[in-house]
């Protein structure tokens, strides 16, 4: 048994973000307290939110890294507390083995790498639980990914790293059943190709995978429309429905209420309205 299984691909599901970090690009510094963060977890939860996603390190461009002990301090106590207080799934946003290890003990359900187990014994960590994962695609890294993204076609060379990745996971134990893809909006791609795999998404669902979509938020919104972060909340939801249109099964978000009733909406009108 799994701690979290996607179960119904024609029902998304929305993962709330909880950054208790001091620099994340939308909402650091809001809830890198236990106090701040049991708050937030419960107006996500009260909204609709499906999932809870804990990262402890901005991952916006240019962030500066955290060490494994910061990254703990930051998650861990946050983890415990809320497995008291809620019952929920609970998703940890690390790529670092020692903090997939910590967070795994701790009861989290899910561990969402934007490094695709790419860090050093990431993999055998999560080969070791029972624990799902999800691999994010990223060129480059949170430092530098931003630095001239190039690409010869954006969805199959992303295609060809999911492939790399799956591979590596057989070979490490690690079954297809536990694993869940997401493109990588905003890392290491330019506008043209986040607006290129919005449009393409569907063309991942050839993996017979859950597909996340992270797009709250994101400066590919604000370079489009001109708009700092605290206003994206309208293109946010757009954005995400296009996804949910596409395949995207899993949304990643900041306004939970807002991407609830989009998906609402999305439900009622492709698998109809049971309650009138």
């Amino acid at each position: 048994m799994t701690k979290f299984k996607f179960n119904n691909p024609d029902m998304p599901i929305i993962m709330g973000i909880l950054n208790v970090t001091p620099d994340s690009f939308s909402d650091g510094g809001k809830f890198n307290t236990i106090d701040n963060a049991l708050k937030q977890t419960e107006l996500m939860l009260e909204a609709g939110a499906d999932i809870i996603d804990i990262g402890g390190e901005s991952t916006r461009p240019g962030a500066p890294e955290v060490s494994e002990l910061d990254e703990l301090d930051r998650v861990i106590p946050v983890i415990n507390k809320l497995k008291l207080e809620f019952d929920c799934p609970i998703s940890l946003d690390t790529s670092k083995a020692i903090v997939m290890q910590a967070g795994i003990e701790s009861g989290v359900d899910l561990i969402n790498d934007v490094c695709a187990l790419s860090q050093p014994n990431a993999v055998e960590v999560v080969a070791g639980s029972d624990v799902p994962v999800c691999l994010m695609h990223m060129q480059g890294s949170p430092r530098t990914m931003q630095h001239n993204p190039i690409y010869d076609d954006v969805i199959t060379d992303i295609k060809h790293f999911f492939e790399e990745k799956l591979q590596i996971c057989e070979n490490a134990g690690i079954s297809k059943e536990r694993i869940i893809l997401d493109p990588g909006f905003g890392f290491g791609k330019s506008l043209a190709h986040n607006f290129e795999l919005l449009n393409r998404f569907n063309e991942f669902s050839e993996f017979n995978l859950p597909l996340l979509a992270g797009l709250s938020r994101k400066s590919m919104l604000g370079n489009l429309l001109g708009l700092p972060a605290n206003e994206r909340v309208l293109s946010s939801v757009v954005a995400a429905t296009i996804a949910m249109n596409n395949g995207a099964n899993i949304l990643r978000v900041h306004d939970v209420a807002e991407t609830k009733q989009a998906v609402t909406i999305f439900n009622a009108t492709k698998n109809g309205v049971v309650n009138e």
